[in-house]
């Protein structure tokens, strides 16, 4: 272990983030120099804080397992490429974890219990980018070449974990992305002032050089079929996400100026990198409101911070969560509490506990207010308190309330795929769907979730591929089932 007094002498500490005023003027990372550079000056006094707790719950916080106190211990001792290895080791992509993951591993932590946690996810990060920086993250090439090929279609994190845990075994795998370059929401979802491209472009080197192979501009389904695609490959991996985006269908929603969240933030990110975007949906001089109070809602604040917006208003429909943990939601659970991100830190108005009722339109069509009203919880329903009702101007809604499941036109009814009661593709223990030889892994198959979820469901669909053409894997999954039962 590291110090174990660290917990007793140090503070919890974590990157510190560019001025305010800095930083809404550019796309840059929010932290100078990346979040891994922004904390080296107290890493390993941070890392000397993973206390001897005999029964590392953070273990049981993160569903990738990752070897927390293993690689603390290493970052303490200075022991830079061993921790890496570590980390690698139940990880294939610790830099865009250790950017964009909540954390469930630091609520877990023994040191919670009756002390700030030890910053885990800052610590994760570092030890990335000090790899990357060194160049100690090469591509590991597979011993042999099978005769086995994998066709994986979407390149999200689960979808490119997949990829890189087949690839590694020896099988030929190409990665089919309808947009025109990979990383799914990665690159056109998540805005540059979290994790720039480059972050996400360095790691797609390495898994081509390792030797899987890029598809872009495919959208499977349309330009190729289902049925072709499984005449060409041994086995299909469905990664692509839960992309149907939750409406709100209520009256005015014709307006415009109304747009779903992932109209505006992928455009928003190509004009970041420097893309020309006709027509583009933009905050600049307008009263913004944003119904979704998650991250999603988080993102569209920050970008439109950055577009100089006239005002900014997040709506969220539940209370606001406590400072704290609720007593129904006891450590080592992942609480709902009051959470503030770089964006909510730089501008904008958090509301709570308010319905939206109507979208109100101007003489032209376009959306100019909405009017909402205050809500209560009776009999387990949202209902409007009497007296609230209020006009907010809005000459831009953005929809930021998730994602009900994935798309079921083309791809769904290309491959014949049953459906589970929530609306997502039914799937064995062991990733594979009612179609023998595809599987599904991610949100497309759990529903709506976290990119640590995504990764590690994507390293647990490879081993059930590899299983299923092999016989058998040596890729870390917990459990191998023997029996094709859906999990509906």
């Amino acid at each position: 272990m590291a110090d174990p007094r660290g917990f007793l002498k140090h503070d919890r500490e974590v990157a510190a983030r560019r001025p305010i005023d800095e930083r809404i003027n550019d796309w840059q990372e929010v932290y100078p120099g990346g979040p891994g550079k922004a904390l080296l000056p107290i890493i390993s006094n941070q890392a000397s804080r993973c206390m001897d707790c005999g029964i590392p719950f953070c273990h049981q916080g993160c569903p990738l397992g990752n070897l927390i106190p293993e690689w603390n211990d290493l970052v303490y001792r200075n022991d830079w490429n061993v921790a890496l290895d570590r980390l690698h080791a139940t990880n294939n992509f610790p830099e865009f974890t250790g950017r964009l993951c909540p954390a469930p591993c630091e609520t877990a932590c023994v040191v919670g219990i009756n002390q700030p946690p030890v910053t885990i996810k800052n610590v994760e990060v570092a030890i990335a980018d000090r790899g990357w920086d060194n160049r100690s993250v090469k591509p590991q090439l597979p011993e042999w070449h099978t005769n086995n090929t994998v066709a994986v279609i979407g390149s999200g994190p689960a979808g490119l974990a997949a990829a890189q845990q087949l690839t590694r075994e020896g099988h030929t795998v190409a990665v089919y992305e309808r947009a025109d370059a990979p990383g799914g929401l990665l690159r056109y979802g998540i805005p540059e002032f979290k994790m720039e491209k480059a972050v996400l472009d360095r790691r797609l080197r390495q898994m081509r050089n390792e030797g899987t192979i890029f598809r872009n501009n495919v959208n499977v389904g349309v330009d190729i079929t289902g049925d072709e695609l499984m005449k060409r490959y041994d086995a299909v991996v469905i990664a692509t996400g839960s992309t149907v985006a939750r409406d709100l269908p209520i009256p005015g929603r014709q307006l415009g100026g109304i747009h779903q969240a992932m109209e505006f933030l992928p455009q928003a990110n190509r004009v970041a990198l420097g893309e020309e975007v006709p027509d583009q949906i933009v905050a600049t001089d307008k009263d913004v409101v944003i119904i979704g109070g998650g991250d999603t809602g988080a993102d569209c604040l920050g970008t439109s911070l950055r577009q100089h917006a006239r005002s900014i208003t997040q709506l969220e429909i539940m209370p606001r969560p406590t400072e704290d943990r609720p007593d129904n939601q006891p450590w080592p659970t992942y609480p709902m509490i009051y959470r503030v991100s770089s964006a909510h830190e730089e501008g904008g108005e958090r509301v709570y506990a308010v319905s939206t009722s109507e979208f109100v339109g101007d003489e032209d069509g376009n959306v100019r207010a909405l009017r909402l009203s205050e809500v209560e919880m009776v009999d387990g329903k949202f209902t409007p308190v009497e007296g609230t009702e209020r006009e907010l101007p809005a000459q831009l809604v953005l929809l930021a309330m998730g994602f009900t499941g994935p798309e079921r036109d083309g791809l769904v009814e290309e491959f014949g795929l049953e459906l589970d009661a929530r609306g997502n593709i039914a799937r064995t223990e062991h990733y594979e769907t009612s179609t023998p030889g595809v599987f599904v892994c991610g949100d497309a198959g759990r529903g709506q979730s976290l990119i640590v979820w995504a990764i590690a469901e994507g390293r647990s669909c490879a081993a059930g591929v590899d299983w299923y053409l092999t016989g058998d894997t040596k890729l870390p999954k917990p459990i191998l089932p023997t029996e094709r039962s859906l999990v509906v």
